[in-house]
């Protein structure tokens, strides 16, 4: 008997997979699995920092862990989970479609799904963006923009500013303007230049050599929440159009209604990007999905002739379920109501928040747009807490906003991140289902981890001055 033959007969004397039973047989197991065959560095960091949670189920803006723990997840996956996690009406929507035995990535044809969740798309846009081309995840769409500027204008130079993120794959991680990412793999694109956020004049410098494509920014940034100043991204516009670049606006995490508005860029003025870029809630976190909008004529640049129609394509690109998932998702925002909603819940926070400042040394700033902030922390004034501040900077510069993301999990089960490397800024970025219970909820948490953190020395600086020296130890070995 052929090998080809038993193992066809093993196949079939095995019993069809059961989903169910493999993650309950398996629960608890996943930070060994992770190990052995995923990133073990990750599963040390987490370990390290106490976010070593199995989570099992998860509904709304909710997680509860192998314990039957719940919590309050204000990081929503970056972002993906913009409508809560399961949104029951995707879910049925999704089933539904599932059940229709519906055709997908044909390739030889004209889709219609993605056609129709195109059309969707543009009516929301606050400019006229003609074409739209599907991704598989914001990096993707900042791959398509920069291949879409470079073909249009036929020039060679990017610009994008200091701790920018627009992704980590190679083109992307190009326009990265953190070096924490692109530490060992350059070298990268040629002509990728970096400019400080908020300065024209670096931005006019740079486009005087007339040689730049286009300017990509995120109209808010991700990493520390960094906010426009009033008309910097109306004048940047203005300064491209003058010197033949394009303005590409990257909302792959302010999109999609986070910040009160379905563009984080509206609220900046009547802005016209040439390019936005869409992903992360556009399925609602069901599928990979991203979106990338341009004006017609860059489309026609890039997509010049017949034998140029597939010149920028993509295996999963308009593949039916994740077409379904998007066109879903936006039904949800629409009909809940959920941009108007963010922009209650973020102000409920955000004025929460801001309100504590004068009572807590530690806290230096709150700045938010919707359901997208950051709070700072800077250099207290009492001695003691000094002794804290510049102990941690010593040991870590990205430790100190452990000492609230840490207790706020641990203690009151909130999910949140410190927004980027060597920043001192913790981040939320709560789904747009958030509830004013789940707001004040967090802004009793944070009040009393802030009481905490005033108390130096104290309980709530062991476990970070241990994490601190145990990351120094790790860099000197």
């Amino acid at each position: 008997m052929s090998s080809e033959t038993n193992s066809s007969q093993t196949a079939a004397a095995r019993p069809p997979l059961d989903i169910a039973a493999l993650c309950q047989q398996h629960a608890g197991e996943n930070y060994e699995l992770q190990a052995a065959h995923i990133n073990p560095a990750n599963v040390r960091t987490l370990k390290t920092i106490g976010f070593d949670r199995c989570y099992t189920r998860a509904e709304g803006p909710y997680l509860w862990d192998i314990k039957g723990d719940k919590y309050l997840d204000l990081l929503s996956g970056y972002g993906v989970f913009g409508l809560g996690r399961n949104h029951p009406e995707i879910r049925r929507i999704l089933k539904e479609f599932l059940d229709l035995e519906y055709p997908s990535l044909v390739k030889m044809e004209a889709p219609l799904l993605s056609g129709l969740l195109a059309a969707e798309l543009k009516k929301r846009m606050p400019n006229q963006l003609d074409m739209v081309f599907f991704t598989n995840s914001g990096a993707e769409g900042v791959e398509t923009a920069i291949k879409y500027a470079k073909c249009a204008t036929g020039k060679p130079a990017l610009i994008h500013c200091k701790k920018s993120f627009h992704g980590l794959s190679f083109g992307a991680l190009s326009v990265n303007g953190d070096d924490s990412f692109r530490d060992g793999f350059a070298p990268f694109l040629p002509d990728c230049r970096a400019i400080p956020f908020n300065d024209l004049d670096a931005l006019e410098k740079e486009l005087k050599k007339g040689d730049v494509a286009a300017f990509i920014v995120e109209p808010i940034q991700g990493k520390g929440v960094n906010l426009p100043l009033p008309g910097y991204l109306l004048a940047a516009q203005q300064l491209c159009r003058k010197h033949g670049a394009l303005f590409i606006d990257d909302e792959v995490q302010s999109g999609m209604g986070r910040t009160g508005k379905f563009l984080a860029i509206e609220h900046e003025g009547a802005l016209d990007p040439d390019i936005v870029i869409l992903a992360k809630t556009l399925s609602a976190g069901f599928v990979p999905v991203g979106a990338v909008l341009c004006k017609k004529w860059i489309h026609e640049k890039v997509f010049s002739s017949m034998s140029r129609s597939v010149v920028h394509s993509s295996t999963f690109s308009q593949g039916s379920f994740a077409m379904a998932a998007g066109l879903a998702a936006l039904d949800v925002l629409d009909r809940e109501k959920l941009i108007a909603n963010a922009a209650k819940m973020g102000d409920v926070i955000g004025q929460g928040l801001t309100a504590m400042i004068p009572r807590f040394e530690f806290m230096k700033e709150v700045r938010w747009r919707g359901l997208m902030t950051g709070i700072e922390f800077g250099s207290p004034k009492s001695i003691s807490l000094k002794i804290a501040w510049t102990t941690c900077h010593t040991l870590d510069k990205s430790l100190f906003p452990q000492a609230a993301v840490i207790p706020l999990l641990d203690k009151h089960h909130i999910i949140t991140q410190v927004a980027g490397h060597g920043v001192d800024v913790v981040k939320l970025l709560p789904p747009l289902v958030t509830t004013e219970t789940d707001a004040k909820y967090f802004l009793t948490a944070f009040e009393d981890v802030m009481v905490q953190m005033h108390k130096f020395p104290g309980p709530a600086w062991d476990v970070l001055m241990g994490i601190g020296k145990m990351a120094m130890t790790q860099r000197a070995r």
